[in-house]
């Protein structure tokens, strides 16, 4: 195993046990290495601090072990997932009759720095986030197969679109049935997902929490559900019992799809509506009056790293301002961020910049984050990506 070494002062994240290592933490590396190697990772004075997976990018290595313990990386992945799967048990979710769609390994804060695992009823879809994951792939869908053989019959790699552009990849079946769109159950809602073509890994899991919160304030409401994708806020909307419920997105294939699990839950036709519009120039042209009880304001991440962080902080107040002067007196704002870039401080300061532009009073309701199946390390908070608030608009 080839070795890294850090600068004299970079080893204080690592000794605090932050997974990630940066490039310009690196003092010097072995000639030779490429993408996916496991490396040995070494303070200046010698000490062995760790090893993990070697990448050419920003974040130079990914550890999956601290200290000099170095284990056979078979070993590894199945204690890993073993203790993962053991979590998802703790939180109720493997034998839940109501639910069968959950983030089985959230990366680091399950051990595994650059791995997603999301169950979809009887699929396992892997997404990794390293060139080092990737190369591990078969083996990993070899042990969800023997670790969950009753649950797990269908495991499909998704890796194409986040791995670097230098390494070649295709979204593939590993192992199991040739199965890629499948109906799931989430706290007795119906969804289709279509885990080849859809976005991410085929929906967003991390909302599960937040889209029952919202459920629980629809009752007799007109609510509104910017970037629907899925339709999840819209169904729980929906069977909330909501007296009426819009959902726009761009995307049509979005829109059609959010028709569709709207009906797999219910005869809503007369209470649903979906449309293919930019959300932004839908809000001016619709929702100037004070109309809607609810506004769900959860776009796509605005902002993939700090040189868009300005430009993605400016687009989320006016698309907040713009649906708070669309807000009833009394209504709620459920909004959210999934911009890594965007820290929680940041991205609550934005939202009051856009109570202020929309000239209404507001409180804070509740403060929203991913679900306890996207556990986040306690010592990498880069894991804590999802930032929430329900906002009462006065």
């Amino acid at each position: 195993m080839k070795t890294i070494t850090l600068q004299k002062g970079k080893d204080g994240a690592i000794r605090r046990r932050n997974p990630w290592i940066f490039s310009g933490a690196v003092k010097r590396e072995e000639a030779g290495l490429e993408d996916g190697e496991l490396v040995a990772v070494d303070a200046i004075d010698g000490d062995r601090l760790g090893y993990g997976h070697y990448a050419t990018g920003g974040i130079r290595v990914r550890l999956l072990e601290f200290g000099d313990n170095e284990l056979p990386v078979e070993e590894l992945l199945r204690d890993r997932l073993t203790q993962a799967i053991a979590l998802r048990t703790q939180l109720g979710l493997s034998n839940d009759p109501l639910t069968n769609a959950y983030r089985l390994v959230h990366a680091a804060g399950d051990g595994l720095p650059g791995l997603i695992v999301d169950r979809y009823a009887s699929v396992a879809v892997v997404q990794c986030h390293s060139v080092g994951m990737h190369l591990l792939r078969d083996t990993i869908a070899q042990l969800l197969m023997e670790l969950m053989p009753e649950v797990i019959t269908t495991v499909y790699d998704k890796s194409a679109s986040v791995l670097p552009g230098h390494y070649v990849a295709e979204n593939s079946i590993l192992a199991g049935e040739a199965v890629t769109d499948v109906v799931i159950i989430e706290n007795g809602r119906r969804f289709r997902v279509d885990v080849a073509n859809g976005q991410k890994t085929g929906f967003f899991l991390d909302q599960r929490e937040n889209r029952w919160l919202l459920g629980s304030y629809s009752a007799g409401k007109k609510v509104l559900n910017t970037f629907c994708y899925t339709g999840g806020f819209s169904v729980y909307a929906l069977l909330g019992d909501a007296a009426r419920v819009q959902s726009v997105d761009l995307s049509g294939s979005a829109v059609e799809l959010t028709t569709e699990n709207a009906g797999r839950n219910g005869e809503f036709a007369d209470k649903h509506a979906a449309y293919a519009a930019d959300v932004m120039e839908w809000l001016k042209e619709n929702a100037d009056e004070q109309d809607y009880d609810i506004i769900v304001v959860d776009p796509p991440a605005f902002a993939k790293n700090k040189h868009k962080r300005h430009k993605a902080v400016q687009a989320y107040k006016r698309l907040n301002a713009r649906a708070m002067k669309a807000i009833k007196p009394g209504g709620l704002l459920f909004t959210f961020s999934c911009s890594r870039v965007v820290d929680r401080q940041l991205f609550y300061d934005t939202i009051v910049a856009a109570g202020l532009e929309a000239g209404r009073d507001c409180r804070v309701l509740h403060h929203l984050s991913q679900g306890p199946d996207h556990p986040v390390n306690l010592y990498h908070q880069e894991g804590e990506y999802l930032k929430g608030l329900v906002v009462r608009v006065d």
